[in-house]
């Protein structure tokens, strides 16, 4: 038994004192007011005064490289890194080698996931111009989703054929998310600024090549295939202020269109490039001032209903180059959190928002089974964070394989204290603790 006392409980919209009692695996019981004495003698206490107890965060989109890529990452290395910052569950791309677009890749992922992932999984099926069947075939009792790339990716993977999109939205009876960047316009930008500099463009024109208007008709597209078919979509990593029209703003539970924004799109601007260069390369690109400053409103005003961070490592080798040859993508997993209530101690949003938005909402948007909330009867995925205890990003504290990341030398206001998974303590005081105890997610649909 663990008791968890008098911690500042962030939960469905509320911050109230409280303490909370682990038994097995679940949460047993909230109390608010006094703990009964026959409780301490029996359980193991963290005594919790001025920390926050929130939900374990539900990252809904990481790749962790495994199988095929594992020299920037592997399940295991990136889940260990995932608890350290507070991530108990996340949900995988297929983009993998081999690529995750048949039944059995995605069998296979989860029977190493099961010995391997320090956090709690789920992986998506990958959609291609060919293989329809096999995603028609899916169980949703366990699979967080089809991935379909509309925009930039690897090998087969960029379903390009309008055909075979109108059959996935039409046929396929499951949450479908996408990456929406339009390559048409893409291309022409490509042929524009390789005009002037040939093929070693900087990467500040990174933005402009995969620009805002190629993320708003990609992203219009998506949208317009969902309302005609009444498809389940759910837009990933939007990253402009002009995406942001295509989304209405109500609540999650009325929505069958929803979207999400990555930490990176809420951190970082273009004015960023300067100083970090490749570093924050992604797709879709960071963008403006004022794109940041729109996502970050809609996530306020619920156009935007989950953050994630899209983490993707490369090797620093492999971010070497510029707009055209470096990789895009980053490690982001183990600072997610922390970057977030970064923004709370700034007043850009409340720490209940953060809640609500990187715990309870990709919970419910995927129908995550009892996680995601702390309510007794549900799974003990528990982080307690320290909003007064400054925490610097170094090259000695990062736990990413590739070794790297785009916040070095950053101090960060709060640190995470502890992190509990299914009852247990796998995270406290800087080290990880156990061995790799992750649980399959099952969902709920």
């Amino acid at each position: 038994m663990l008791l968890i006392r008098n911690a500042t409980i962030i939960n469905e919209g509320k911050s109230f004192r409280g303490s909370l009692v682990v038994k097995n695996d679940k949460i047993d019981t909230i109390y608010t007011g006094v703990v009964p004495e026959e409780i301490y003698g029996r359980a193991q206490i963290i005594e919790a005064d001025n920390l926050y107890l929130i939900p374990g965060v539900i990252d809904d989109q990481v790749h962790f490289r495994e199988p095929g890529l594992s020299h920037k990452g592997t399940i295991q290395s990136e889940s260990r890194a995932a608890i350290a910052g507070g991530v108990t569950s996340y949900m995988e791309m297929p983009n993998t080698n081999p690529q995750t677009i048949t039944i059995d890749a995605w069998n296979r992922k989860n029977e190493f996931a099961h010995d391997k992932s320090y956090a709690n999984y789920a992986f998506y099926l990958g959609a291609t111009n060919d293989n329809l069947a096999e995603l028609k075939r899916a169980n949703s009792k366990h699979l967080c989703g089809i991935k379909v790339f509309m925009g930039s990716s690897t090998g087969s993977m960029l379903v390009d054929d309008k055909k075979t999109l109108q059959a996935i939205f039409a046929e396929v009876d499951m949450l479908i998310a996408t990456h929406c960047e339009k390559e048409t316009v893409i291309r022409d930008n490509i042929e524009k600024y390789s005009k002037k500099f040939g093929e070693d463009i900087p990467v500040k024109y990174h933005p402009l090549i995969r620009s805002a208007e190629a993320c708003y008709r990609s992203s219009g597209e998506a949208i317009e295939l969902a309302d005609r078919y009444e498809s389940r979509l759910h837009v990933l990593h939007l990253s402009t202020a002009k995406e942001m029209q295509l989304f209405d703003e109500k609540p999650l539970s009325e929505k069958k269109i929803t979207g999400e924004v990555c930490v990176h799109h809420l951190w970082f601007t273009d004015a960023d490039y300067d100083r970090l260069g490749t570093r924050i390369k992604w797709n879709p690109a960071v963008k403006t001032k004022k794109d940041r400053f729109e996502l970050r409103q809609a996530l306020i005003n619920n156009r935007l209903d989950v953050i994630a961070t899209d983490h993707a490592p490369h090797t620093l080798a492999e971010k070497e180059g510029g707009a055209l040859s470096a990789a895009s993508g980053g490690p982001l997993v183990q600072h997610s959190l922390q970057m977030m209530m970064q923004l709370v101690s700034e007043n850009v949003i409340s720490k209940e928002l953060l809640v609500e938005k990187m715990c309870h909402a990709p919970a419910i948007l995927f129908g995550v089974k009892n996680r995601g909330f702390i309510r007794e009867g549900y799974f003990a995925d528990l982080v307690l964070v320290n909003p007064n205890n400054s925490y610097t990003v170094t090259t000695d504290n990062i736990l990413y394989k590739c070794g790297w990341s785009p916040l070095e030398g950053e101090s960060l206001s709060s640190t995470v204290h502890t992190t509990i998974l299914n009852g247990r303590v796998v995270y406290q005081g800087g080290k990880v603790v156990g061995e790799p105890s992750g649980q399959m997610l099952e969902f709920v649909r």
